[in-house]
């Protein structure tokens, strides 16, 4: 079977004390666009499923491909990032650009100091939940819309890395993984964004 593994779309950004609880950001008006140019591109590879994090900007991403293909969305716990507790959202970018301490902590793995749980309890909980979701779909084509960190683990698992972030996927970007029958996992696709700056058109019936 294939996965399509696909970081969602650009949210909105939410301060300490923005929100009573847990952040949970939608999108913003260019993670909108990016969504609707991602449904475009991958409507013409048709998935057969698609599945999302329960986290509104992976829902609000994985709307307009569902809507386009007529399909359900089914919402996945396990796909959930690591920081999902957290009372806050900032665009890792953002920190990354103002070399925010936030920043060193996250690729330091000290993601307790963000919101965020253990990395090793973290995978621990990825892993299983996309092989379970791989059982369920074989032979069959599904979007799983999920978030960087759960993109980085699960891949970092795929091909035998130590670190729990090792790269960083864009937004709505596009990372096509085999699942064969036998447990072989290949990455066929990392971080693809062509969508962003293309557009595709099914193939005319040859017929």
């Amino acid at each position: 079977m294939e996965l399509l593994l696909v970081r969602h779309a650009q949210p909105l950004r939410v301060d300490e004390g923005g929100v009573d609880g847990v952040a949970d950001p939608g999108l913003s008006a260019a993670g909108r666009a990016q969504a609707e140019r991602l449904a475009a591109w991958l409507a013409v590879d048709a998935p057969d499923a698609v599945l999302t994090s329960p986290l509104r900007r992976a829902r609000e991403t994985a709307a307009p491909l569902a809507d386009q293909l007529g399909l359900p969305v089914e919402v996945v716990d396990g796909l959930a990032e690591y920081d999902a507790a957290a009372g806050e959202y900032i665009p890792i970018e953002e920190l990354r650009a103002a070399k925010d301490e936030r920043w060193y902590a996250t690729i330091e793995g000290r993601w307790a100091d963000v919101g965020g749980v253990d990395p090793h309890e973290f995978q621990a909980r990825v892993v299983p939940a996309v092989e379970a979701l791989i059982a369920r779909h074989p032979g069959r084509r599904v979007a799983v819309f999920t978030h960087g960190g759960v993109l980085n683990v699960y891949l970092a698992h795929v091909l035998g890395l130590d670190a729990a972030l090792w790269y960083h996927p864009e937004y709505t970007s596009v990372t096509r993984v085999q699942a064969a029958r036998t447990g072989q996992r290949s990455v066929v696709t990392l971080n693809e964004t062509a969508h962003l700056y293309a557009r595709r058109e099914a193939p005319e019936d040859a017929s």
